[in-house]
């Protein structure tokens, strides 16, 4: 490597479950660059608590998970992906297992080997699980296992600009190094995105500060098809403090009987779906989100007090410990709740071997559009779907590495007429107007008035974003404001194209789902430059 080129087989954007997964797959054959925009477990998978879904009891069936899926997804998801991925979950599972993760167990006397949670829209226990930590005990297992593998380079704290692409074949990515303040060109026969989704581009959300859409958007740049934008999951409950910014309460309380509490203590899911608290996340977020606007609360309140204490400090000690440091002992009290954006459903169109529609490159993870999540994605399928396709794309990288095309020469970034900017106040000023209009405007219920609202205060705002960018020397923030302002923008002009509601898209001009023309996706592809 120069100062400001790299090259290797494969370089891979993101370094959470998918990412890191692909890196440990693929090291025993080809060289492999990991890019994390922060250090290198500061992401989605590292803050995910339930588990992971998979057909794991013998009460339990292949089709059972399938059906729940496909429910789930409110008649959007494709059939064949889903089967995909159910299919592959225990031997994802397994390859876990194998490289170290420390699943939580049951007494041999039980006669199963692991201890399986049941979350909302699952008819079975199937969510595998390390206590309430299990993205932790993922996330640090596969990092301990890409740090100590020579075949794996790990750059942390860059973030990706934008994709390099030569005659429709994607041969890398501009970078910026945060800490040397320059841009480098990282140059590979394969890329793949592993970005996670979006959720920062909410004002609440359960994300890290790093989910701000930036593999969806570079891929929207260089012109990927992006899909089902409007299907943004708000996690129903994250922890109501001010001091707090992004803690999610599992789901998994709920699987175990926690129930859902007006601030008088009345429980109301059962008004709403007559699975109750153990509904679909669209479901349950929609009812919070509409009994809070009722009664003008700030939040509503979860209660597991019942349940015995041992049993709670035992399946949740992570949750116990976090609601205990900021006075709340879910043990004795229930705990205030607020729905928050969580989950991006929508993505980058890939088929079943994560490709996209640029040779070369692929997505796998939250960034992606694989057909599994349809217009809600069930509990604890993400960390599946990221393993499984990560699986994926290894065997088809694999199987090209030996005729990959040569690397070609690419140009280096130039910032020859771009100076130090004196009005940073700008990005961070767009930045909260966006974050604030798209909580309002596009958030858990929508209407025609406010999405064109929506739009009309993105277009502005990403005109402004556009000069400042092409003027100005490159930010970490910057970066992150111009992807933020155009995922606002896929998002708003996808909930703007669908003329009714379904799962996570509720609006009250179309209150009801379709029924005269079969459900499809939303798919949006560039047409004009629109940075």
């Amino acid at each position: 490597m120069t100062n400001n080129r790299h090259q290797s087989d494969v370089l891979i954007i993101g370094s959470g479950a998918s990412g890191l997964s692909l890196a440990l797959q693929l090291a025993g054959y080809a060289h492999v660059t990991v890019l994390s925009k922060a250090a290198l477990k500061e992401g989605a998978t590292f803050y995910a608590q339930g588990g992971v879904s998979a057909v794991l009891d013998t009460e339990d069936s292949i089709e059972s998970h399938i059906s729940d899926t496909i429910k789930a997804g409110n008649g959007l998801c494709h059939r064949d992906i889903v089967e995909f991925v159910v299919e592959n979950g225990k031997e994802s599972i397994k390859w876990l297992i194998d490289v170290g993760v420390n699943f939580t167990r049951l007494p041999e006397s039980q006669g199963q080997e692991y201890h399986l949670h049941r979350e909302g829209g699952h008819s079975h226990r199937r969510v595998i699980h390390a206590a309430d930590t299990t993205g932790q005990a993922i996330e640090n297992t596969l990092e301990n296992r890409v740090r100590a593998h020579q075949n794996i380079e790990l750059f942390e704290f860059h973030t990706s600009l934008d994709l390099l692409i030569h005659a429709n074949r994607c041969v890398g990515a501009y970078v910026y190094d945060q800490e040397n303040d320059r841009i480098k060109v990282f140059q590979a026969k394969f890329t793949a995105l592993a970005t996670g989704g979006a959720g920062k581009v909410y004002l609440y959300t359960s994300n890290p500060d790093i989910c701000t859409g930036d593999g969806i958007a570079m891929a929207w740049r260089a012109g990927c098809k992006i899909a089902n934008m409007e299907f943004i999951q708000f996690h129903p409950t994250c922890l109501y403090h001010q001091e707090v910014k992004s803690f999610l309460i599992s789901e998994a309380l709920r699987g175990e009987d926690a129930k859902l509490l007006l601030p008088d203590g009345e429980r109301f899911m059962q008004k709403f779906d007559p699975r109750e608290e153990l509904a679909p996340r669209d479901i349950v977020a929609r009812a919070i989100d509409h009994e809070m606007k009722r009664l003008g609360s700030d939040c509503v309140y979860l209660d597991i007090s019942h349940r015995e204490k041992d049993f709670i400090t035992e399946r949740f000690p992570a949750i116990y410990a976090r609601c205990l440091q900021y006075g709340f002992d879910i043990a004795e009290q229930p705990v205030p709740v607020v729905p928050a954006a969580h989950y991006t459903c929508g993505g980058v169109v890939i088929d079943k071997r994560g490709r996209t529609d640029i040779e070369a490159l692929y997505a796998i993870g939250e960034v992606s559009c694989s057909g599994l999540h349809g217009a809600n994605r069930m509990a604890s399928n993400s960390l599946l779907e990221c393993v499984v396709f990560a699986h994926a794309a290894y065997k088809d990288i694999k199987l090209k590495l030996d005729r990959a095309s040569p690397l070609v020469s690419v140009p280096k970034w130039d910032e020859s007429q771009v100076t130090d900017s004196d009005e940073e106040v700008v990005v961070s000023h767009n930045w909260d107007e966006i974050r604030r209009f798209m909580w309002d405007y596009v958030g858990i219920v929508r209407t025609n008035k406010r999405l064109q609202r929506a739009k009309h205060r993105i277009e502005l705002l990403q005109d402004e974003i556009h000069e400042y960018y092409g003027n100005f020397r490159i930010t970490n923030d910057l970066i992150e404001l111009r992807n933020l302002s155009l995922v606002a923008n896929l998002i708003i002009e996808s909930a703007l194209q669908r003329k009714e509601s379904r799962g996570l898209h509720y609006t009250l001009d179309y209150p009801a789902p379709e029924t005269a023309k079969p459900a499809g996706d939303t798919t949006l592809q560039r047409k004009e430059d629109k940075s």
